[in-house]
């Protein structure tokens, strides 16, 4: 028996099991509210999206793969990277180059694409989500509900879902909406650990 219990302390433990690439049963496409993030650090790193009258609202935070519970994120792969030129292409989306890069470092490595076509999966995300008119012009800073903001969204996205789209916020401002997507990139029901909207009202600052 005290062979039996040495033995036991000196093997080693097996190692945690490593999120897969490719690995994953669907995506969160999140939106982040531009004058939210410039309001609170965008503007001290002298972002060129909070640039006086750029006029910024929702800009791609990023394509997130999913598991029905939980989520893969720094994955090994063996597909290529992006190169510098294709990231700062992502700029029109997302804001910056950088954040493009640590998007698909955390997050498109565990998609299983190239990082070619992960930046051309979130593009193609992006695209496919209209966004509302009322927030895109909004001319002035408003308080709402989450509900209202999700209400606007599937007014113009009819195939969306109320289940399929989340409202967060941030220190009492409109922080992103997360917009659950298949593997295809079609409009799906986000798993329960998604489907968290910001429960109190929230400010709405306008695009400056």
């Amino acid at each position: 028996m005290k062979r039996l219990a040495l033995f036991a302390l000196l093997t080693p433990l097996p190692l945690a099991a490593q999120d897969g690439a490719g690995e994953f049963d669907y995506y969160v496409l999140s939106l982040s509210w531009s004058p939210s993030w410039c309001a609170t650090e965008g503007r001290t790193r002298d972002a060129a999206q909070c640039a006086p009258g750029r006029r910024v609202g929702f800009v791609v935070h990023g394509l997130w793969p999913q598991h029905e519970r939980g989520w893969p994120d720094w994955c090994e792969t063996r597909q290529r990277d992006p190169s510098r030129r294709e990231s700062r292409a992502m700029e029109d989306i997302m804001g910056s180059a950088g954040l493009a890069w640590y998007q698909w470092q955390k997050h498109g490595r565990c998609s299983g694409l190239s990082g070619t076509d992960y930046y051309q999966a979130t593009r193609e995300a992006a695209e496919s989500v209209g966004i509302p008119p009322v927030l895109r012009l909004l001319p002035r800073d408003v308080r709402v509900e989450a509900a209202m903001v999700e209400d606007a969204f599937l007014d113009v996205n009819p195939g969306l879902t109320r289940d399929g789209i989340t409202v967060t916020c941030d220190e009492g401002r409109l922080d992103e909406v997360r917009i659950c997507l298949t593997r295809d990139l079609q409009p799906r029901a986000c798993a329960p650990d998604v489907r968290r909207d910001c429960r109190a009202r929230m400010l709405i600052e306008a695009p400056g």
